[in-house]
């Protein structure tokens, strides 16, 4: 993750004390900060498991692991590998098919206030197999982006954290409102305003 911090420097020096209007700040979330973040939020159950349908205790279910994000065009792709117990449980079994498709959703990123959401989400893959994909598709395109935020202001303060010990300020952000966002090569970037208080 970096912004132009040049300027929020810049403008720490000219304004020791008080809150400093930023106006216009540039955020990029690294692929890889965006992934550690959908890993962190929705994989974090155990064995890095995200549930769709069923649990840990129950005998049929469907989960997701081992996501890995990519962007194509103005796209994010989530590719993860699934894994279905289908059919009915009895005596603690699941009389029915397993199945481990590696599956592709996609989703558009958009912005709301300080947060960073998702929306448009599509399945671009599961199987060769309609059965699958049928049962599969509804649980994989409403809730894998439904269950991921990324909360930049958040991101942004954390960044800050530091300042003191690093230019003899204390930078805070008090508040930050977001544009637009638009992925650019390896990295989502955010357009937003924001307002700095430095002591």
């Amino acid at each position: 993750m970096t912004t132009n911090w040049r300027r929020v420097v810049g403008a720490a020096l000219l304004f020791a004390a008080g809150t400093v209007h930023s106006g216009a700040v540039e955020l990029k979330v690294s692929r890889e900060a965006l992934e550690r973040t959908l890993k962190q939020q929705l994989f974090g159950g155990p064995n890095g498991r995200y549930y769709l349908k069923g649990g840990v205790q129950t005998a049929c279910y469907v989960y997701g692991d081992d996501p890995h994000l990519t962007f194509a065009a103005d796209r994010i792709v989530i590719r993860l590998k699934t894994h279905a117990r289908l059919g009915k449980a009895m005596g603690g079994s699941c009389l029915g098919i397993a199945l481990s498709p590696v599956a592709e959703v996609s989703v558009a990123p958009q912005g709301e206030g300080e947060t960073i959401g998702f929306r448009d989400a599509r399945v671009e893959r599961v199987s060769d197999r309609e059965e699958l994909n049928f049962v599969l598709t509804p649980f994989l395109s409403r809730q894998i982006p439904s269950g991921m935020k990324v909360n930049a202001a958040d991101l942004l303060r954390k960044a800050l954290e530091s300042s003191t010990t690093t230019s003899g300020y204390k930078l805070t952000l008090d508040k930050l409102k977001i544009h637009s966002i638009q992925i650019a090569g390896d990295d989502l970037v955010v357009d937003a305003d924001g307002d700095l208080s430095v002591k």
